[in-house]
């Protein structure tokens, strides 16, 4: 669960919280809520400061418990470094340190002060949202499948924000936001014997339920053979899970006005086929659904948020298992609109899977298209763990998406999709190969996808690097569930 957030009503030296957030610089005055604590105790800040317990370095925090003249129970002082390079993501970063300082204490309500800090170019809306967002990840607990430990953390059930202007809205589209981040973590951390091809369709099917302007459409194997979706079938041809193609349809905006489809990658668990991946890391193969996962979640939020918009949402849930029955490296395989594809590698199974859910959203003839997809290695390589690959041949979708991933600090990066890639996808038997060689591997998945969007604006976010975390304790990410949202929210207010 995560907590519930609201503004405070009193200032922060008369706020009964567990625990209060304050910031502070090297090289400038103490911040307004800062200063009127450190009255309130008699200098208590400022004491920490000169014995050197309160470092100023941006991040370093510092817990001082039980300070008397005010009734919050513990301090946490931030540093945030020096007041002329404070900035966006300085801000994200000193939110990030403390939540996390915050997150095994046994304090059920925090205040957090940060969001009274001025930044240049970014205004109350933008930081409350930047706050609401960041404690809610440090919030987040995984329990589905396990208990608790005694000397665990519950978290916060109670974010209270000192704000100046107080924003509202922003404060309930970070919420929304909140909630829709993680239901894409928790879906992406489920055990892929728990979150089949089915389950997902159930998940989504639920969204629907009970909302005149929503609905659901669930393909199954039958209906995706008569419509001729080849590729996609076979990637599912080795598995007992059977696949699922899940439509999710909001409208929210007038009838004539064209859609927005957003197609998302759900291989619930990928061994990478016939040429099955190494031993090393194969468990972190549950999370080649994060971009259906993503997907999923942001249709949560324009349903809560209620957008004016019409949305349709498309996940592709498959595994990719071998046995007697799976597809083969030279099998040639036929999309939904007759393209033949040579298959070189079962490991590149995504860019199969995508192009029939492309095809198929296509058909609804959206405005615009942006598949999100854990799609290659090439794309770790290139960009870590830091940003997604934005992949597209239309500029002004390009450009709406790197604006949106600067506004939410779920950043992408642009890779070129020039046509000079495409001849490493030739193919001397089918149409196209589903590989494109040794190099640029992560740029020829995305000129694959690109012959599957022609005549739709469309781009493509490879989130194989940021959908989750490193190391077999890693957790998803929710990425980029907070650059989609932004994005949507731009074109509604357009």
């Amino acid at each position: 669960m995560l907590p519930h957030f609201s503004f405070a009503e009193q200032a922060p030296e008369l706020a009964p919280v567990d625990v209060l957030v304050l910031g502070h610089f090297e090289d400038d005055a103490l911040p307004e809520a800062t200063a009127a604590i450190d009255r309130a105790t008699e200098g208590l800040i400022g004491r920490a400061r000169a014995r050197g317990d309160a470092r100023t370095r941006l991040g370093y925090t510092a817990l001082l418990r039980y300070p008397s003249g005010v009734p919050a129970e513990r301090i946490l002082l931030v540093g945030l470094g020096k007041r002329a390079e404070f900035d966006a993501l300085a801000f994200r970063s000193a939110l990030d340190s403390a939540h996390r300082a915050l997150r095994d204490l046994p304090a059920r309500r925090w205040g957090n002060t940060l969001l009274q800090i001025e930044i240049p170019h970014r205004d109350e809306s933008w930081r409350t949202r930047q706050a609401v967002l960041s404690a809610a990840q440090a919030a987040y607990r995984y329990s589905a499948t396990k208990r608790p430990k005694n000397d665990e953390g519950q978290g916060p059930e109670e974010v209270l924000l000192f704000g100046v202007e107080r924003p509202v809205q922003a404060l309930n589209e970070a919420a929304a936001e909140a909630r829709a981040v993680a239901l894409a973590r928790e879906l992406g951390n489920l055990p892929p014997n728990i979150c089949t091809p089915a389950y997902l369709a159930e998940r989504a099917r639920a969204l629907a339920e009970g909302e005149t302007l929503a609905s659901v459409e669930i393909l199954d194997r039958a209906a995706m053979e008569q419509l001729g979706m080849g590729a996609l079938l076979a990637v599912a041809k080795g598995s007992a899970n059977e696949p699922r193609l899940i439509v999710l349809s909001w409208k929210g905006g007038p009838s004539e006005q064209a859609p927005i489809a957003l197609v998302g990658k759900g291989i619930t668990f990928d061994t990478g086929g016939i040429n099955l991946k190494p031993s090393n890391g194969i468990e972190e193969m549950k999370f080649d659904m994060c971009g259906a996962a993503a997907v999923i979640a942001v249709f949560q939020a324009v349903r809560e948020l209620r957008l004016p918009i019409n949305l349709i949402a498309i996940a592709a849930a498959v595994e990719n298992m071998p046995d007697g029955a799976a597809y083969r490296p030279s099998d040639v395989i036929t999309a939904m609109d007759g393209t033949t594809i040579e298959v070189l590698n079962t490991d590149a199974e995504g860019r199969l899977i995508l192009c029939d859910a492309m095809l198929y959203a296509k058909r609804f003839k959206p405005q615009a298209m942006v598949d999100v997809a854990t799609l290659t290695g090439a794309c770790v390589v290139a960009l870590g763990k830091h940003a997604s690959g934005l992949m597209s041949r239309d500029e002004a979708l390009a450009a709406e998406l790197l604006a949106a991933s600067e506004e939410s600090l779920d950043r992408a990066w642009r890779l070129p999709l020039w046509k000079d890639y495409d001849k490493q996808l030739e193919s001397a038997f089918a149409d196209i190969a589903n590989i494109g060689g040794k190099w640029a591997g992560a740029i020829t998945a995305g000129c694959f996808l690109a012959r599957f969007a022609e005549g739709v604006p469309w781009a493509h976010l490879d989130i194989a690097g940021t959908a989750w975390e490193e190391g077999r304790k890693g957790l998803a990410t929710g990425r980029p569930v907070s650059l989609l949202l932004s994005w949507l929210r731009r074109r509604a207010a357009s």
